[in-house]
Formats: C-alpha cells, structure tokens, sequence
C-alpha cells in the first residue's frame, strides 16, 4: 500500500453523521449540529442555469482552466469585494474547493517539505499535506488568539524546510478570522501562503480579508458551496501567480481534465446580481442563528473564549464533560439524538472541544440546545 494513503485518518464528523443517519432510520429524530453543509436550497438562478446548461447541450468539455465566463465574473467579483485586480489567466476552475487544495499542495511540494498550518484545523488538511508528500507542521495556537496564526507564532516556525504557511479565515472549526498583523508577517516571509477562503461571503460584523490584498503571490482557494449552498455541484477555484499556472493547468489536464461545464454555468449565475443577493439572504439568517446559538451555549456554560464571527461554527471547551472529545460526541448523539463534531477531528489541540454548526433551522438549533441541557443535567451532574 502507498504510505501516503495509509496514513489518511478517518474524517471523524463523516463517522458521526453516518452514525446519526443509522438512529434516524431506527425511527429517531437527530438534530444535527456537526455537519458544515447549508440547510439553504440552492438558489433558484444557480439551478435554472444549471438547467438551461444541459438543455442548451453544454455537457462537454470545458477549457482546463475554466470557461472563460466565469473566470471574467470571479475577476470581477474580486474587484468588487476586495479591490484586487486579478486577470483570467491566473485562476483556475475545479471541481469542488477540495481538487484546488489538492493541485496546490501538489504543485509546492517537494522532498521533506513541510506546510505550516494552525493546531486546530480543518480536519482534511494534514491528510492532503500527506498525499501530496508535504509534512504537516502543526502550530500550536491559543484559543484566546482565536485559534488562529500570530505573528510570533509564524515567525517562529518558518524555517529552511518550509514549503509554505496554510491559513484559513474564517476559519474551519472555529469561525474565527486571522488578524491582518498575522497575514502582513506570512506573507512577508516571501514564502507561498496558501489562503483557504471558502467562507469569506459569511461574516458578521466586518468582511474578511482576502491573501491577495497583501500579496500578490498568495495562492487562494475558494468555491461556491457554503456561501451559495452548492455542496453537490462541485465547483470551486484557485488564484495562483502566473509563473505557477502552466504547472497547475497540467496537473489540471491530466489528474481532473476540467471541473463539471454544467456546474460552471451554475457558478456563472452565483455570482450573477440575483445569486449574491441570495446568498445575502442566507448569511443574514445565518448571523441570527449564531446569535441565538451563542445565547445558548452560554447558559449552559459553552462559552467559547473567543466570539467566531464568520462561517457557521461554534468551537467550544468540553472537557469537563469528558476529556474524550470523541466519546463525548458519540454519548450525546447516542443519549440525546443530537449531532456535535469532536474536537479531536481538527487535531491535537482540538481535544476537548466540540463544534457546533448553525447551518440549520433556529427552531432545530434552539431544540438541540434544549436535549445538550438534558444531557449535561441528566449525564454530567
């Protein structure tokens, strides 16, 4: 077996929901809070496009590095939200968010390599690190950092081995977003910073930065599934540097061809007037949700130390429920029908905690807070 794929661990949330999809079909009611996915429907635009794509015969292959539309919107969208200035030839259409992470690691590994990222972190990044033949470098970070990168924390991990620094923000599990001093100084290491931004469009209380307006060299990554609810359609993108894009393209041409064409015409009408005035729609539900969801937590002493302020997650401190975050997630899920993802799943420094995800209704958020008493009364006394 190639030992890049058998030091792949499991994604942990993916066990629990599979898990509560077992005690639902028992005949059981889960109310789901670990699972990072938009309860919003796709926005009408998004899928009569998607429609009048196949209807209109655009079911074949695309150009590898997108159709050119929607490289031109995703230019424009960048202008507008960021005042960044980026052209067609440096973006890249993939299949979902997840195949540019891919290409991107690919593409700045080489032999002993390490890639900085935060401990926590999105749960898959050490294992597409590891595929690519990069060395995940966990950097520990405080929760009262907001879990994220600091300046000194950067500082002191860059060495001759680094093949790049990873951020994400917001970030994935915390919701947190990473200071523009943290930013400024990996970028300042003239090293490639890699910028997983596929929850910028859901913030509360002030946008996110994007790489691109410190570094022209950043390298983004981002998609349409969280901020337009288009998890099935597979379809996100990487901004690179012009001197990394013929690497990209082949790597493109000959792992993935293109991304989806119908998906594209899908992508094309997301970031059309209608789409974004959709997916505004859903981030202000969403700030509700996190409001109510915050309230909550707090009264049942959940309180993260750090107030998330973007993408839909809430990390909090757990341990003296259980100090096995993932014994504890089963036991809820098992005891009170409720769905958290444990901490463990995102690292080391993720023990401890669970995440609790928004992307569901307020009333199913309000009754998943009420069974979480339950529990800590009935089980945790």
């Amino acid at each position: 077996m190639n030992p890049a794929c058998k030091d792949i661990t499991s994604f942990l949330v993916m066990d629990i929901l599979e898990r509560a999809n077992a005690i639902e079909a028992a005949g059981h009611r889960v109310i789901h809070l670990e699972i990072g996915e938009p309860d919003f429907d796709t926005p009408d635009c998004v899928k009569e496009a998607a429609i009048k794509a196949v209807s209109d015969g655009k079911t074949h292959y695309t150009h590898s590095l997108g159709i050119t539309e929607l490289r031109e919107a995703i230019c424009r969208l960048f202008a507008d939200e960021y005042g960044v200035r980026i052209t067609p030839d440096r973006i890249l259409v993939t299949g979902g968010t997840s195949p540019a992470m891919l290409l991107a690691f690919a593409a700045l590994a080489r032999p002993g390599a390490n890639m900085l990222l935060t401990d926590p972190a999105y749960a898959c990044y050490p294992n597409f690190l590891r595929f690519t033949g990069l060395i995940p470098h966990y950097v520990p970070v405080a929760e009262e950092d907001g879990f994220q990168f600091t300046p000194e924390s950067i500082a002191a991990n860059v060495s001759g081995m680094t093949a790049g620094i990873l951020v994400n923000s917001p970030a994935n599990p915390t919701g947190t977003l990473l200071p523009d001093a943290a930013m400024e100084t990996a970028c300042a290491t003239g090293l490639p910073v890699v910028s997983d931004e596929i929850y910028h469009g859901l913030t509360y209380g002030g946008r996110a930065r994007c790489a691109l307006e410190f570094s022209e060299d950043a390298l983004v990554l981002n998609g349409f599934s969280k901020r337009f609810a288009m998890t099935g359609l597979r379809l996100g993108y990487l901004v690179a540097p012009c001197s990394m894009m013929g690497l990209l393209q082949k790597l493109q041409q000959n792992l993935f061809i293109c991304a989806s064409s119908v998906a594209q015409w899908a992508g094309l009408a997301a970031l059309s007037p209608d789409g974004l005035a959709a997916a505004e729609t859903m981030r202000q539900t969403y700030a509700t949700r996190r409001t109510a969801l915050l309230s909550g937590l707090k009264k049942l002493g959940l309180s993260p130390r750090t107030e998330p302020t973007g993408a839909f997650y809430v990390f909090v401190r757990a341990d003296h429920l259980h100090p096995d975050s993932l014994a504890l997630a089963y036991d809820i899920l098992d005891k009170v029908h409720v769905g958290v993802t444990p901490g463990i799943d995102f690292g080391p420094g993720g023990e401890g905690h669970l995440r609790l995800s928004y992307a569901n209704s307020l009333e199913n958020i309000e009754e998943g807070l009420e069974r979480l008493g339950r529990y800590i009364s009935d089980h945790c006394g």
